[in-house]
């Protein structure tokens, strides 16, 4: 790639990822996790080209098994690693809800080739209500915005997936704070959308794969990501 592209496509994502922090820091978005996240310089931003394609797909998951090993090594501190597609730019909710378990999918498919095992604190089955997503050994879940969505807390100008570490949520349990986190952050987008999000429940309740598109999706739903290693686990 000539230098001079390069320069720009930097320069282009420079702008998204800053158009995103700010997104983040306005004062009526509602996910306080994610703007602890920022606050503390804990939130990883990934400017990736297209959804519908597979092209950044090694980067993006070699940047979670990265992540994975430096929570590891330091736990502390809420965190998030936002992948941010720059097309495409007109998309639906059904679309990007279709993308979204592609891009899982593949994730996924890689993690089980390089032989990382599955988080054994979470189930690998999507029908499971104790399910979470695994990459280098790590449990994550996923928040999906995008241009389209019904619900404004999850409207973003770009197509994005936010990864959470699940076992940083487990921590938060432990030290009772977790309650006061998601009752702050249910309020606040009752304020943003005049109610609350009927897709949320707690880890345990319902399998959170139902949450992750941002779509309100009916109890006929099917998941359609299938982990290739739900079988040996």
């Amino acid at each position: 790639m000539k230098a001079g592209v390069l320069a720009v496509e930097n320069t282009r994502a420079e702008e998204i990822e800053a158009q995103f922090r700010a997104h983040i820091a306005d004062r009526a978005f509602p996910c306080v996790g994610a703007k602890s996240a920022a606050a503390r310089n804990l939130l990883e931003v990934v400017v990736a080209h297209d959804m519908r394609s597979g092209w950044d797909d090694l980067r993006i998951h070699n940047r979670l098994l990265d992540w994975a090993d430096r929570y590891r090594d330091d736990p502390e501190g809420l965190r998030s690693m936002a992948v941010i597609f720059q097309q495409p730019s007109d998309i639906d909710e059904g679309t990007f809800e279709r993308l979204l378990w592609e891009r899982l999918q593949s994730f996924a498919e890689k993690d089980n080739w390089l032989g990382q095992p599955y988080d054994t604190d979470v189930s690998p089955d999507p029908d499971d209500p104790h399910f979470s997503l695994s990459f280098g050994g790590e449990a994550y879940f996923v928040v999906g915005l995008n241009p389209a969505a019904s619900r404004p807390a999850r409207r973003f100008a770009y197509p994005t997936m936010v990864f959470n570490l699940h076992d940083q949520f487990e921590t938060l349990r432990e030290d009772g704070r977790y309650e006061r986190m998601r009752e702050a952050i249910l309020e606040r987008d009752r304020e943003l959308a005049g109610d609350i999000n009927p897709m949320l429940a707690r880890h345990g309740e319902s399998s959170e794969a139902r949450q992750y598109s941002g779509r309100a999706v009916d109890d006929g739903w099917t998941c359609p990501f299938r982990d290739p290693r739900s079988e040996k686990s």
